[in-house]
């Protein structure tokens, strides 16, 4: 993919419900913050025991996570065009739990790195209070996903799965 302008990276944001309250001023400030980031499939985007430094917006493809216990990988998940990533441990600086990989072909994401973020919130808090809520929803999403399949699962082991 080549270089995103701020006009596409706005119309991206509003596709994909991100930071959707910026104004397209906003989004091209935003845009000096971000680095473009391409992978390919299989290529490792960020490693377990990795601690976050950096969180991304997926603009094209998929993104894989997956488990491993230095034997076996499982994969436990996956994410795709306009989805936010790593910001788990971008913000609590624990090491990542999981496996980020490229899952298609190409993979076109933007960065925002600490320092980057950093600037944003003493430059432009508003623009960095818009990249947090941003965040807390997408945790959120994968907390109601997650609540949805242990519900599920407990389901299945007590209820009508069970013999």
């Amino acid at each position: 993919m080549k270089e995103m302008t701020s006009d596409q990276l706005f119309d991206y944001f509003q596709e994909n419900a991100i930071c959707e309250s910026l104004t397209r001023q906003d989004v091209e400030v935003m845009s000096h913050f971000l680095q473009e980031k391409t992978f390919k499939r299989g290529d490792i985007i960020n490693d377990m025991g990795d601690v976050g430094d950096s969180m991304y917006f997926i603009v094209q493809g998929r993104v894989g996570f997956s488990a491993s216990d230095g034997q076996d990988e499982a994969e436990v998940g996956m994410q795709a065009r306009g989805n936010l990533i790593g910001e788990m441990s971008f913000f609590d600086r624990k090491p990542r739990m999981l496996r980020m990989k490229a899952a298609s072909k190409e993979v076109f994401l933007l960065e925002i790195t600490r320092p980057m973020y950093d600037r944003l919130k003493v430059e432009h808090p508003y623009i960095a209070v818009n990249l947090v809520e941003n965040a807390v929803v997408s945790l959120d999403h994968l907390i109601r996903a997650l609540s949805s399949d242990l519900s599920q699962f407990e389901h299945y082991m007590h209820g009508y799965g069970r013999h």
